[in-house]
């Protein structure tokens, strides 16, 4: 390896004592012309330079003058009549065609002989119907007559399983698959008693997906709520929760100073429903989470406007479920839960100072 380096630094040093002005004295004319030819710098790539500038200039030949375009004009003009026209091989003649006439072939039919079948089995397809001869169709294979649907349906069933034929009209049928998900084990009825007795171990009321409570138990449900003093959280999602239960659900946050979740999405409620709810936030100072999205009826732009402005005369919420269609509300909301976020941080740090990591020298007593 060391020898390498050597051979390569004596190679260095050799080139490095040459003398340029002495190689440049002994060029000639010629040869010097080539050297910046090579020493150029251009950018043949580049469309926006002009073309002189992305290519060497090779002609010797001085320049004629200024470019006089009528001059040229005339000049291409001459020079292409003195080109003689190529001859036809076939002359041209009005109403006469040159080349090979096209003549289209006969079809021939007949090809395929018909088939000779059993009495039986010529009398069952005769009288067979257009569904039955789908399934046929998709025993054989000849799945580009039909479907994918009858295809499959057919082959998985071993009677017949197809109700429509050919001639049906194909329709795209959306299937979702079910979700797997367990049952909601809450007792209805226990849980409304607990929390109208108020129990101290009830802090989370989860009806979700229940679709079967009647109106009048969600009714009772807000009712027992005004006056409990545990329950922190509660949730209706999927319950088919209409405006009646989001007026309660009002009216219950007007009292309520214990609760801090609440959720109602995936129901039946309005835009003056939810307003009935939103309009309590002006009011209640303990709600922290509200989650209204995903709603049966959709919501116009007066609508999003009111509840925007509804939010931002809250102090405490911190997290708002809706998906706003609008610029303008969404970025009003998302304000003004930063800000609500930065107030509850600041009062979180003053009441427990302990919480924030910080860094104390103590200098040693001598």
């Amino acid at each position: 390896m060391t020898d390498y380096t050597d051979m390569q630094m004596k190679e260095r040093e050799k080139y490095l004592a040459l003398d340029e002005d002495e190689l440049l004295a002994g060029l000639n004319e010629d040869e010097l012309e080539q050297l910046e030819l090579e020493l150029e710098e251009l950018d043949p790539d580049n469309e926006l330079l002009p073309a002189g500038m992305r290519q060497k200039d090779q002609t010797k030949k001085k320049a004629t003058g200024k470019l006089n375009r009528e001059e040229l004009m005339d000049f291409l003009e001459s020079e292409a009549k003195l080109i003689e026209d190529v001859e036809e091989t076939v002359p041209y003649q009005p109403g006469v065609k040159r080349g090979k006439v096209f003549v289209q072939q006969e079809s021939v039919e007949g090809v395929l002989r018909p088939a000779n079948l059993d009495p039986e089995l010529e009398e069952a397809l005769d009288n067979a119907s257009e569904a039955e001869l789908t399934d046929i169709a998709a025993i054989l294979g000849m799945h580009t007559l039909m479907s994918s649907d009858q295809f499959y349906s057919s082959i998985k069933s071993s009677k017949i399983a197809n109700q429509s034929g050919f001639t049906s009209v194909t329709k795209c049928d959306l299937k979702v698959s079910p979700i797997n998900e367990p049952p909601n084990p809450t007792d209805v009825d226990k849980t409304l008693k607990l929390c109208q007795e108020d129990d101290a171990e009830l802090t989370d009321i989860n009806l979700n997906n229940i679709k079967n409570i009647p109106i009048h138990t969600l009714k009772a449900y807000c009712e027992a709520l005004k006056t409990n003093t545990h329950v922190i959280s509660f949730s209706l999602v999927n319950t088919r929760s209409n405006d009646a239960v989001a007026g309660a659900i009002g009216d219950m946050l007007k009292i309520n100073r214990v609760l801090k979740i609440l959720n109602v999405e995936s129901n039946f409620m309005s835009g003056d429903g939810l307003q009935s709810i939103l309009k309590c936030l002006t009011e209640n100072d303990c709600i922290e989470q509200l989650r209204v999205d995903n709603q049966r009826s959709q919501f116009g732009n007066k609508v999003e406007m009111e509840m925007a402005d509804f939010i931002t005369q809250s102090s405490t919420l911190l997290k708002f479920g809706y998906n706003f269609r609008l610029q303008g509300p969404r970025s009003i909301v998302a304000a003004h839960l930063l800000k609500n976020n930065d107030a509850k941080r600041l009062t979180r740090v003053e009441f427990n100072p302990s919480s924030v990591v910080t860094k104390t020298v103590y200098k040693k007593k001598k």
